[in-house]
């Protein structure tokens, strides 16, 4: 790899502050000191920011030598942690909080993001226009993205660029997908009434449990039967909850579930379908089905030209061979799609692993990384951020 000097000089600090908020890990908005942690360094580099929502922090660098010329581009990192039992018991940076853990690689994202900023701050009378820092919260639980598209500096932003690591890319890996990366989530409630009964008397009631349980099978001909084949899409049902004890039909039923789609047209088609499928199944059966969706992501689909842009930022680092494309599409979603329904942009993943240690997937309880990885991130925002913003100053007048 080609880290670059200035990244390399601050490789203690930016470890430090990931393994800081490792060891702080904070649930999806309740990220409050993991903000104030993050504003403190924010002021000791004497860089701008401001609260977006309980918990974001939107850090600003700026600089013009040509107001005309220059550019905005926006650089994010997801903040928050899961509601996870850690067993790495052989770390000094284990999390402290019980029942919560960075097992996703958000306090790397965090931590190289700030080590950016610091870098950039400190070269910014070479920079021509202004950049974006996003800390954005509650990522895990579908939030935190749409807030920060209302933010008027980010929507002028002209390009807006995430970075997630990523355990199944080794160590000195960087994955670049020229269009589709993450999949749709949408959450779906469906509530089942029927009528209770002693269940020696069936016809006495209208088993919402059954009804339940026809929907269930249902749901699984919308992929089966309702896609074409050469599209992708999900439907999960997660949980079913029915009844109150064993010898009466159930009145009522919840199921939960979720649709997951590469493409807006098909994620419309999923949707749909299971509420039809839902409410038609129920009718059948002389009950009524009620149906919610919750939006937690669209589609992440990157912009083919950014991608370009940052395939040539990254060969300079981890070199060319190194820069793996189109190999991490995922039904996995990130809300960082929301940024990318209005601005031109992309998703990226640096990978983590180097051993058996820092090979455990994501949302597992031994989840841990390779440090060096935090380099390349933070040199990846820095030098895709100068390519676009970069004025050598022998050419400032």
């Amino acid at each position: 790899m080609a880290i670059k000097g200035y990244v390399e000089a601050e490789k203690e600090y930016i470890i430090d502050l990931r393994r800081y908020f490792h060891q702080h890990p904070e649930l999806s908005l309740q990220e409050y000191h993991t903000a104030e942690k993050i504003e403190a360094e924010l002021d000791g580099f004497g860089v701008e920011h401001q609260r977006v929502g309980a918990t974001g922090v939107l850090a600003v660098v700026r600089h013009f030598s040509d107001a005309f010329t220059a550019k905005t581009v926006a650089l994010r990192a997801d903040i928050d942690a899961l509601p996870i039992q850690e067993r790495n018991d052989g770390i000094p940076y284990k999390s402290v909080k019980e029942g919560v853990m960075h097992a996703c690689g958000h306090d790397a994202h965090a931590a190289a993001l700030l080590g950016a900023v610091k870098i950039l701050k400190a070269q910014e009378d070479s920079l021509n226009g202004t950049v974006l820092f996003l800390f954005q919260p509650a990522e895990e639980v579908g939030k935190g993205a749409k807030e920060f598209m209302e933010q008027e500096m980010v929507q002028k932003a002209d390009r807006v660029m995430g970075i997630h690591i990523a355990s199944y890319l080794k160590s000195g890996q960087i994955g670049i997908n020229i269009t589709e990366s993450n999949a749709s989530c949408d959450y779906f409630k469906i509530t089942v009434s029927g009528k209770s009964a002693h269940v020696s008397k069936p016809h006495a009631g209208i088993d919402a449990l059954y009804i339940a349980s026809q929907i269930v099978v249902a749901l699984q001909s919308i992929v089966a039967r309702g896609l074409d084949p050469l599209e992708s899409g999900v439907v999960g049902v997660g949980r079913l909850e029915a009844g109150t004890n064993y010898n009466i039909i159930a009145k009522d039923a919840v199921l939960e579930g979720t649709t997951r789609a590469f493409n807006h047209e098909t994620r419309r088609t999923l949707n749909r379908r299971v509420e039809e499928i839902a409410r038609q199944t129920a009718s059948m059966y002389g009950g009524a089905a009620e149906v919610e969706f919750v939006d937690f992501a669209s589609p992440l689909i990157n912009d083919a030209e950014v991608a370009e842009e940052i395939k040539k930022a990254a060969e300079e680092i981890v070199s060319a061979e190194n820069v793996k494309l189109d190999v991490c599409k995922s039904m996995m979603a990130d809300n960082f799609a929301e940024y990318l329904l209005e601005k031109k942009g992309q998703y990226v993943f640096v990978g983590s692993r180097k051993d058996e240690a820092t090979a455990y997937p994501h949302h597992h309880e031994k989840f841990n990384i390779d440090e060096d990885a935090l380099l390349v991130m933070t040199n990846l925002y820095v030098d895709y951020a100068k390519s676009l913003l970069y004025v050598s100053p022998s050419t400032i007048l």
